[in-house]
């Protein structure tokens, strides 16, 4: 039996690091000493705020989450680290796993991914985030030559943004209400634009903002039959549209996007762990560092989530650093 730190949420706004025990690793199992976690912004902090509504908290649970909304809960799914005792084959390895923020964990074998060469263990910490970009790309279905905008150049904005980029003619702009996100389009080789210089006309518009003025603006920008790719989740907060304008006569469609399924269009031939493979592959794409914003000790947790929680911040991915818990 030994002692692990992990981060909780003892209630809304509210965060804690607490020292619990860990059983030793079964057969079949692995235990991993955690060196990187990253906070998935969006998400997290509305956890954090106690914003899951009551109907979908069943949904949201995190794969290894202890406790429940709006807490006492630990919640969390990137994490990076190295495995310590298992079978031989992982021993040693570099991996990623869908665990929350703690210092040491156990879980299955086949609940660990190995990070492959040339992923930087900082960077791997968005595994996560790539592979829901992954899925709406899958949803979205572009096509060569298509103009292509993401509303929202947030951590998972801009990881479609990369991904979108490498299709043959594709044109992608990147729009956000913050200009210095015009930095990071440029590192990822990806147009930008602020909201009241957005193109209209576009083939295909995914929405990532999580506000209501995003997806209005996805809307309006985009073709006339087109489609808008929702891939925002907004907790419990209420949305409204005005589908009375021009939306019918436009014929205009949205339709979700979710990372808790394989998309419809890839999910008779691909698991997700396939997925989650092909995004830590795709991370050797040394672009990706552009949207690692800052790093602090896991010492500093409750603290660095209480900040992020508080209103607007210039942060994408800001990592945790675990290597020397205890």
């Amino acid at each position: 039996m030994r002692d692990a730190v992990a981060f909780w949420i003892e209630e809304p706004g509210v965060g804690a690091l607490r020292r619990q025990p860990i059983e030793p690793p079964g057969d079949g199992e692995v235990l991993v000493r955690t060196t990187r976690t990253g906070i998935s912004r969006g998400t997290e902090t509305s956890v954090f705020l106690g914003r899951v509504p009551i109907a979908e908290r069943e949904r949201m649970r995190a794969p290894f989450q202890e406790g429940d909304f709006p807490g006492p809960v630990k919640y969390g799914y990137l994490n990076v680290g190295t495995v310590e005792q298992g079978p031989d084959a992982l021993i040693g390895r570099t991996v990623f796993a869908l665990f929350p923020h703690q210092s040491a964990f156990v879980v299955p074998a086949d609940a660990v991914v190995p990070v492959p060469d040339g992923v930087p263990v900082r960077r791997a910490v968005l595994a996560g985030a790539v592979e829901t970009a992954v899925n709406v790309l899958w949803d979205a279905a572009p096509l060569i030559g298509d103009r292509i905008t993401i509303v929202g150049a947030g951590m998972i904005g801009c990881c479609i943004a990369r991904l979108a980029r490498g299709i043959a003619g594709i044109e992608v702009v990147l729009v956000d209400v913050d200009a210095s996100r015009r930095e990071v389009a440029e590192r990822l080789d990806v147009g930008f634009a602020e909201p009241g210089a957005a193109p209209a006309g576009r083939d295909l518009v995914i929405h990532a903002s999580g506000s209501e003025a995003g997806l209005r603006l996805a809307l309006e920008t985009v073709v006339t039959d087109g489609e808008v790719i929702e891939a925002s989740w907004y907790g419990d907060r209420t949305v409204t549209l005005e589908l009375g304008a021009d939306f019918h006569s436009r014929r205009l469609t949205i339709r979700s996007s979710q990372v808790g399924a394989v998309a419809a269009r890839r999910r008779g031939v691909r698991t997700t762990r396939d997925r989650l493979a092909l995004a830590l592959d795709l991370l050797r794409d040394p672009a990706f560092d552009a949207l690692l914003t800052g790093e602090s000790p896991w010492t500093e947790l409750p603290a660095v989530m209480a900040g992020l929680a508080a209103g607007p911040s210039d942060e994408l991915c800001r990592t945790i650093d675990w290597t020397d818990a205890a």
